[in-house]
Formats: structure tokens, C-alpha cells, sequence
């Protein structure tokens, strides 16, 4: 017996951590980190649910055209997360985490902040992954640190001094080329993947 399937594209990405709407004290707790400036631009909307809904969206792996019809229009809610990301509001969370005291409300929502910082990454870059690993907050990137670039260990090999480049003995040239090799290896590591296999950031 053969099944035929057709795909949905209405049909809403699978959860992959669980999700629940804000509660009042959740809302309160990301209230002061919010940007008054994306606050009072554009046109009036329910600011809490658009917040449900980027967290509906980040606690999945599917694009923004798989949000659930009644988390609202997808493309307004892409929209609004763009310019919460332009206006800084993840580093702004980041900070927020990791200068939280221990039971802190927001600590709460640690899990799917660090989710939504990854989709801002693809906006902010470089300079949101340095604060993700000065802040230690490892899970807010897009896949296992091994595998996403380094910058701050980029600059650290690049201010080490380099080892005299004419070696008069053998044992001298051994040593210069081993410490190259190294060099390479390490600035390999700092580049990071230019592809993460799909798999491996869905268990990330």
C-alpha cells in the first residue's frame, strides 16, 4: 500500500524545546531591555503577543512563514524581530542573563532568549558572537563552539609573537614548522565551519 504526502506550507515547524505564552511576571522581567524606540515607532500593536510569537518561532527550526496563524502575520512578526535586533535588544538580554542574581524571573527565560539570539545572529554577526562567548552563554550560538568561529582566539594568535623565521639547525627549522602547523590548526578553529550539518544544530 503506498501513501501519498503533500506538503503544507501553513503547517507549523515542530517544537523543539517546549513553549508556553509569557506569563505576567515574564513579561515585566523583558519590559526594561525592550528599546523605547521600537516601542513607539510604527504602528500600535499588542507588543506582548508579537514576543510570543518570536519565541514560538525560536523554539522551532523552521523559517518565520511556519508560525501558526494565530501567533499572527509572519512577515509583520519577521518584521518586528528585525528591528528589535537592529536596535541591540538580544545584547541587551545576554547582558541581562549574565548579570541576573540566582532565581531571577528572567533566568527563566534563558532557554529561548539564547534560541532567538541565534536567528539574530544572521543580522548582527561577528560582533554578537564575541559577546555570546565573553558572556559564556554557549547556547545562544547557532552550533557546538567548535564549530562557530572565534574571533577573540583569532586575535589572541595574532598578537603572539612569531618564532625566528631562519633557523640555523635542524632542530630550530622542526620547531618553526611545528609551531606553524599549529598556528594553522588553531586559526582553522578560530575561522569556525562555513556549513553546520542540519543535524547537528537540531541537537544543539
Amino acid at each position: 500500500m503506498f501513501f501519498i504526502c503533500s506538503y503544507n506550507p501553513h503547517m507549523a515547524a515542530p517544537l523543539r524545546i517546549p513553549h508556553a505564552p509569557l506569563s505576567d511576571a515574564e513579561w515585566e522581567s523583558l519590559l526594561p531591555f525592550i528599546p523605547r524606540r521600537v516601542i513607539q515607532r510604527g504602528r500600535p500593536c499588542d507588543l506582548r503577543a508579537h514576543f510570543d510569537a518570536i519565541f514560538r518561532v525560536a523554539a522551532t527550526d523552521g523559517p518565520w512563514r511556519e508560525l501558526p496563524e494565530e501567533f499572527g502575520n509572519s512577515g509583520t512578526i519577521a518584521r518586528h524581530f528585525r528591528r528589535l535586533t537592529h536596535a541591540g535588544l538580544w545584547e541587551r538580554l545576554l547582558l541581562a542573563l549574565a548579570c541576573a542574581q540566582p532565581h531571577h524571573i528572567i533566568l527563566r527565560l534563558e532557554r529561548i532568549i539564547c534560541r532567538a539570539t541565534r536567528r539574530a545572529i544572521r543580522i548582527r554577526g561577528l560582533a554578537l558572537i564575541v559577546l555570546i562567548r565573553r558572556l559564556h552563554l554557549k547556547r545562544a550560538l547557532p552550533g557546538p563552539p567548535w564549530m562557530v568561529a572565534d574571533p577573540d582566539l583569532s586575535e589572541t594568535i595574532r598578537s603572539q609573537p612569531l618564532p625566528r623565521i631562519l633557523a640555523e639547525t635542524r632542530a630550530e627549522y622542526e620547531r618553526v614548522l611545528t609551531w606553524f602547523r599549529a598556528a594553522k590548526r588553531v586559526f582553522r578553529v578560530a575561522r569556525g565551519r562555513r556549513y553546520i550539518p542540519r543535524d547537528i544544530k537540531a541537537i544543539w
